[in-house]
């Protein structure tokens, strides 16, 4: 039926109105599952699990891409794509607004280079064992590193126009997220309370929070662990996982130029790789709207309305990430990302509450 319908669409209509009906239906389908997404996140079950609207509308959306997307691909293939590429980046621009220069003051340098310790050592540590012992691709290792390190699914979407990766690198690292993001939720506190026991860290409500902070993969995963905890945990936490996020854009500057360099091995001259080095605009604009919501002249409403315009923007191009990936490549990528991703969750744990230890015996943070 949605076969035969889309075929006398294409027949009917000439091209251009064609590619534009194509574009608002996949839009419409984007958004649908979206906005479905964000009132299954409202859900008791879901919420205390952390479990995001970003989560739900990629997990939504597989579901849908893979039993009813192959009849109807030709007529939402055009907004499936816009959604994956376009919205994603308005989302990212968008979330500026959750962040302030201020967010550094509030956590002090210490904890500025506890999450920058925290970030680089995952990442390279993830490179590391995804190529040398796992021998994953090297994108999709770089993705899973970039989630784990960063702020999980908003991070890898932000990166794979950078490393041009396939949908289905995309999600394997997206997956992992979920699977170790939310068991966090369910260890983080348990290790509050031994910690209360053993005293391995200084015990107090701060301390967790930023441990937590540093180390937690997604935002709505590091709210649901202070939560559980206290409210000091919780703002403590946010902060510190905030200040972690805004290492995001120049982490992408960074990769973008490592990129071209090593696609432009054999360039015998810098203007060659000057020309390469594709800069993903977006983190400039990104810095520019953090830099501007530091002076605090929006209203707290204003800023509410803005952050869910930018969960639905957010959620539509995780919908459309899902609706474009083909189960079968978990099939072909097997356990090793999730072998290496559980490898990574140890070490956030273990390598990550060490970090956190010298940065309280250096800087008092």
């Amino acid at each position: 039926m949605l076969t035969e319908w889309s075929t006398r669409v294409e027949f009917a209509l000439p091209s251009w109105l064609q590619l534009r009906s194509n574009l608002a239906i996949g839009l419409l389908l984007c958004a649908s599952i979206a906005f479905l997404a964000q009132w299954l996140s409202q859900a008791s079950l879901f919420a205390a699990n952390g479990l995001s609207s970003l989560t739900l509308a990629i997990v939504l959306g597989l579901l849908v891409g893979n039993t009813v997307m192959p009849t109807v691909t030709t007529a939402v293939t055009p907004g499936v794509n816009y959604a994956k590429q376009y919205l994603l980046r308005l989302g990212i621009i968008l979330y500026g607004f959750k962040l302030t220069f201020q967010s550094i003051g509030l956590v002090g340098l210490g904890g500025l280079l506890v999450d920058a310790t925290v970030l680089l050592s995952t990442f390279f540590l993830t490179v590391l064992l995804g190529c040398r012992v796992f021998k994953l691709e090297k994108t999709t290792a770089m993705l899973i590193g970039i989630g784990h390190s960063i702020c999980g699914a908003a991070a890898i979407m932000a990166a794979e126009p950078v490393l041009k990766a396939r949908a289905e690198q995309v999600t394997i690292a997206v997956t992992t997220i979920v699977l170790f993001g939310t068991l966090a939720i369910f260890v983080y506190p348990q290790l509050y309370y031994l910690n209360a026991h053993y005293g391995w860290l200084p015990h107090n409500d701060v301390v967790f929070g930023l441990f937590t902070g540093s180390t937690v993969h997604e935002v709505a995963q590091v709210v649901a662990v202070g939560d559980a905890v206290s409210a000091q945990a919780t703002d403590t936490a946010v902060i510190a996982k905030m200040v972690r996020v805004m290492l995001l854009a120049p982490f992408l500057l960074v990769l973008s130029v490592w990129v071209a360099k090593q696609s432009n091995k054999g360039a015998q001259t810098m203007g060659a790789l000057v020309k390469s080095i594709q800069v993903p605009w977006f983190a400039f604009v990104f810095i520019a709207v953090a830099g501007f919501n530091s002076f605090g002249w929006l209203a707290e409403d204003t800023l509410a309305h803005i952050a869910v315009i930018d969960t639905v923007v957010l959620s539509m191009a995780m919908a459309a990430l899902g609706l474009s990936t083909d189960v079968r490549a978990f099939r072909r990528a097997g356990f090793k990302p999730l072998l290496l991703a559980a490898l990574l969750f140890i070490w956030l744990v273990l390598g990550g509450g060490f970090i956190n230890y010298i940065g309280l015996r250096l800087f008092g943070v």
